[in-house]
């Protein structure tokens, strides 16, 4: 039986390091193409090219690995099935359980090296791709600006013409836009013939230092019939230094959540001791904004509701024990009391919300290193038996099952953790929704591969239809 055994392992594994190769390669080639923008036209050397794309690979892998595992499952069992090999193996006296032990110890253990990875390298490898994403221009400060087209570099939009220099820091022709505060486009242009980029890798501050220029404003009057003559001030200038945030250049996207969030950073025990310390604020604010709204809900001092609290003989309407004049006093008091509460209700909820939003991001990224693992060993118990049942080797049938298999796995994924953001399911669920909705899968096809049964069986299909047609065509005697 190691014979047997050796012989499947080899089999998987040739067929899974190449289906890996093959898809880790096609998902690189998506990630250059995400971030093409940040590698073209900034004269990046080779070197800080395979840094980016070495720090953005980690992330690559739970996409990959539980799909290489998927596709190679149903290749090597389908290439068995085809070739008779699993019959023989079956009369020979091995069934298709006793032909999965070997494997099914393999995926076991590539779960647990996908969960030590996903625990220790990827948030390790997030924290450098992000924050070498943010700190390349200190590095090389004129990757940043691109020459002969408009670089947009914070509150700036800055042309250059020609970059010189070792590192590209001497700049010739400068175009500056500056936009406006009002976000109603740009009222400032800066021209000069040369200038300087200095940055130091200790500073946050980037300065341009501007040499032999012109400063041009626009000027927006007070009176709209003045506003057709367009104003403006001009004045000159022998040297000008703008300062600029590093943390503007080469900004992250802040529509994409796991770079928006540093929860993609931590492992397990980090997680752990975030989530206590999230738990533990959110509570703190709940508790702080309830006895602030206690202590904010003003109550006159009035002697008539003293005098009726004693007499204990509250009327229905207390409004009735005031002349018009008092009455509209309380109600514009009321009116401003609830108005203000309102307020700081409405502007409560909003931040407990997006702390909830990160205490649930930080829960999902806690589950995502053991569904990973899972995974694996889910993926492996659909596919082997898939490829046992269908009896189709290669890359024709097994690439369409595994795609849509894939596919739906991904998108109930993508779907439960997006809902269970905004509190619709718990983070549990939301991590694990595929998962529980694809395992009944994963037994059906074992079940029925183990016991010789067909992927569908098509007599139950069609006994019903056959029943039909013999009653309303029946056979003459």
């Amino acid at each position: 039986m190691k014979i047997l055994d050796k012989y499947l392992l080899k089999t998987f594994l040739i067929t899974f390091t190449t289906v890996f190769v093959i898809l880790f390669f096609i998902f690189i080639l998506q990630t250059v193409w995400l971030f093409i923008s940040e590698l073209a036209g900034k004269d990046l050397d080779l070197l800080m090219i395979i840094k980016f794309l070495g720090f953005s690979m980690p992330r690559i892998i739970p996409l990959v690995l539980p799909l290489s595992v998927l596709l190679a499952s149903i290749m090597t069992f389908g290439d068995l099935s085809e070739n008779y090999e699993l019959a023989a193996m079956k009369s020979a006296g091995v069934s298709l359980k006793r032909a999965l032990k070997s494997l099914t110890v393999f995926i076991v253990i590539l779960g647990f090296i996908a969960f030590l990875f996903a625990n220790n390298v990827i948030p390790f490898a997030e924290y450098k791709f992000i924050n070498f994403r943010k700190n390349i221009a200190q590095a090389k400060p004129a990757l940043a600006i691109a020459e002969g087209q408009f670089s947009d570099v914070g509150f700036y939009n800055i042309k250059v013409n020609k970059k010189s220099g070792e590192n590209g820091n001497f700049l010739t022709g400068i175009t500056i836009h500056k936009k406006s505060n009002l976000g109603d486009g740009s009222k400032t242009v800066i021209k000069a013939k040369n200038g300087e980029l200095i940055s130091s890798e200790k500073s946050s501050i980037l300065q341009l230092v501007l040499n032999n220029g012109y400063y041009y404003e626009d000027i927006v009057p007070k009176k709209y019939e003045d506003r057709s003559k367009l104003p403006f001030a001009k004045s000159s200038f022998k040297k000008y230094i703008i300062n600029i945030d590093l943390s503007q250049l080469n900004k992250v996207d802040v529509n994409d959540q796991s770079i928006a969030n540093t929860n993609t950073m931590l492992n397990v025990s980090e997680l752990n001791y975030t989530l206590d310390s999230l738990h533990k604020n959110l509570k703190t604010d709940i508790i702080s904004f309830s006895e602030n709204m206690n202590q904010r809900i003003v109550i006159p001092r009035d002697n008539k509701i003293k005098q009726l609290k004693k007499n204990k003989t509250l009327p229905k309407n207390i409004l009735s024990l005031y002349k018009n004049e008092e009455k509209s006093k309380i109600l514009d008091l009321a009116i401003s009391n609830l108005g203000s509460l309102k307020y700081s209700i409405d502007a409560s909820q909003t931040e407990f919300k997006a702390k909830r939003k990160n205490i649930n991001n930080h829960l999902l990224a806690f589950y995502d290193k053991f569904v990973i693992a899972y995974a694996c060993f889910l993926m492996f118990f659909i596919g082997a038996p898939l490829g046992a049942i269908i009896r189709k080797g290669g890359l024709g049938l097994p690439i369409i099952f595994a795609v849509l298999i894939f596919i739906t796995f991904h998108f109930i994924n993508t779907f439960g953790k997006r809902i269970s953001q905004e509190n619709g399911l718990t983070p549990f669920m939301g991590a694990w929704l595929s998962s529980i909705i694809l395992s009944p899968l994963a037994i059906l096809l074992t079940y029925r591969a183990t016991n010789d049964i067909g992927l569908i069986n098509m007599d139950v299909i069609l006994a019903p239809f056959q029943k039909l047609y013999k009653k309303i065509f029946p056979t003459p005697n």
